[in-house]
């Protein structure tokens, strides 16, 4: 029995007289969750709809994803949004392509009264039931520092920003900068965005090899530029220490082969598990968590086993676990 049913009951219960009907949480299902995220082409993104969809399955609940066929397009995630606000949906999970851009498009959720959780990128403006996400400073202070004690505190260094002015991008790279005043002896040759993308991190690479001969490590913003940084090194038969962030499962392959050295587990997959846990429970009346922010953490080889699984294989963290952190 769906949730719509059961108000329809509740209401003719009201009317004949007999008082409001109490619907038990545990029977509502069916809710309709709208899914924003910001591109197809991302390895994070995937695995978290991958998250989304598992969550949704879990509980009995209907995800639809809205992802812009051109990356990142901020026209037409706002023209997404006013679909979901047209096809009114229960609840969005919501991962804005651009922080600061799309507040006019939370706003016009917000009118519409549809429950919002922010993931991933934490809107600069909004009303939202919760944030899910990670701290990309710590991120990339953890992940930069563990680069370094690699390369044993000294050696030439190359950074593969994200897209200009993004808000992941900007704190990422403040942790690697952060992290670089502990150790002298690594110099910065140069710090260039590659928007996240693959293909542009290796073009990026292919053309600073040129100026740099003597190159030991490239830290990436993300594993997408991290695995371009990879192919770029390896077209061009050399070697250097590559670490990215997000912990998707190519960079697990990559580690598990040796072809780099890490990434920080940003864990995608999780946050759309929490994201459209949140929203649901949301729905259902249930409590939930106004902020979960996932703890800092790199993988190598040391550790990289928990994570050797395809996103379509894991299950969702248990909301009891959650709520313990």
């Amino acid at each position: 029995m769906t949730m719509q049913n059961l108000r329809r009951i509740a209401a003719a219960f009201a009317f004949v007289g007999f008082g409001p009907l109490v619907v038990p949480a545990a029977l509502a299902d069916g809710e309709r969750i709208a899914v924003f995220t910001k591109n197809q082409t991302n390895p994070y993104f995937q695995a978290l709809r991958q998250g989304a969809d598992a969550a949704a399955k879990e509980m009995n609940a209907r995800v639809t994803h809205y992802v812009p066929t051109k990356p990142d397009s901020i026209p037409e995630q706002m023209s997404q949004i006013e679909d979901v606000i047209v096809k009114k949906a229960d609840a969005v999970v919501f991962v804005p392509v651009d922080y600061k851009a799309m507040v006019p498009g939370v706003k016009k959720i917000n009118a519409a009264n549809i429950p919002v959780v922010n993931v991933t990128d934490r809107s600069e403006s909004g009303t939202f039931v919760a944030f899910v996400g990670a701290s990309d400073y710590e991120l990339g202070l953890k992940t930069a520092t563990h680069l370094f004690k690699s390369m044993s505190g000294k050696g030439n260094l190359i950074v593969l920003e994200g897209v200009k002015g993004s808000a992941t991008s900007i704190e990422r790279v403040r942790g690697v900068r952060e992290a670089l005043k502990a150790f002298p002896g690594v110099k910065l040759l140069a710090s260039q965005p590659a928007n996240y993308q693959r293909l542009q991190a290796l073009q990026v690479m292919e053309n600073l090899m040129q100026s740099y001969p003597q190159l030991d490590a490239v830290f990436a913003a993300n594993d997408a530029m991290a695995v371009g940084a990879v192919e770029a090194l390896q077209g061009a038969n050399r070697k250097a220490l590559v670490s990215g962030i997000n912990g998707t499962k190519e960079a697990i392959d990559a580690i598990k082969s040796g072809a780099m050295l890490a990434s920080g587990d940003y864990n995608g997959f999780v946050q759309g598990c929490l994201g459209t846990m949140i929203a649901i429970r949301k729905l259902r009346g249930l409590p939930v968590k106004p902020e979960v922010v996932l703890p800092a953490t790199v993988i190598d080889k040391s550790n990289f086993q928990a994570l050797d699984i395809s996103a379509d294989k894991r299950a969702c963290p248990r909301w009891e676990d959650v709520g313990k952190a």
